[in-house]
């Protein structure tokens, strides 16, 4: 299964539409820049790390035009998490099991029973409705997930026949997400986040991604790189 929480920091595309915009208007290419948004994860968001970070950026000449922290229950309630994870999200958590597009032949092939008799059964459950209908938390689910029969349709798309506690079985969506929502939602809890841009012709976005801020697996980093700092400190 897919692991989240050894990702440090991630960034992202943003406002490409009102920069492309902005060029359009001025009647200039050149004033198209690149951006990003970058957070610092929970589990790492310190003073120390968020310090780190901005000098970081700045010793690369990366222009910070906002800092804002965003808090666990600003989170959740505008789904923000799943609105960045959408591929693997949408399943887990944003759409209802009936307009999840699963592949009814795969599915029957895998589990014996057709898809169509499982909706109208009402026997499968996206990972955030199967939380209700369980009345398990987030580890809880993880934990019978792990037991249970499950399948890969495509990329960040994985359904499993999961019980917990010996209740009726259901058919859930990528219930491993679950577990790792709950590290950015709730009480207690924040991301740090730096809206930035920088000039494409100083810095491309491959060594952006790659050098200043590094691979996703921190030990794979180059010297450096944030993400690399932040696992040697």
């Amino acid at each position: 299964m897919p692991s989240f929480m050894d990702h440090i920091l991630f960034a992202c595309t943003a406002a490409a539409g009102v920069f492309a915009k902005k060029a359009s208007a001025n009647k200039d290419s050149s004033s198209l820049k690149n951006s990003a948004f970058v957070f610092v994860k929970p589990h790492a968001n310190t003073e120390a790390t968020q310090k780190m970070v901005r000098e970081k950026l700045l010793e690369k000449g990366i222009e910070i035009l906002s800092e804002a922290d965003i808090d666990g229950n600003t989170i959740d309630e505008k789904k923000l998490i799943d609105q960045h994870y959408y591929a693997i999200a949408s399943k887990a958590t944003i759409l209802p099991a009936d307009k999840i597009p699963v592949p009814e032949e795969k599915f029957e092939e895998t589990f014996g029973e057709k898809w169509g008799d499982v909706l109208k059964e009402g026997r499968a459950a996206n990972a955030l409705d199967a939380c209700k209908k369980f009345g398990c938390n987030a580890e809880e689910l993880d934990a019978a997930w792990q037991k249970a029969k499950v399948v890969k349709f495509g990329g960040g798309f994985y359904c499993g026949l999961v019980s917990v506690k010996d209740q009726t079985p259901l058919y859930v969506f990528n219930a491993f997400f679950m577990v790792m929502r709950s590290k950015f939602v709730g009480d207690g809890v924040s991301i740090h986040c730096y809206e930035v841009e920088w000039d494409p012709s100083k810095m491309s976005w491959e060594s952006f991604r790659g050098e200043l801020l590094g691979p996703t697996d921190p030990s794979e980093c180059p010297e450096g790189s944030i993400r690399k700092a932040i696992l040697d400190k």
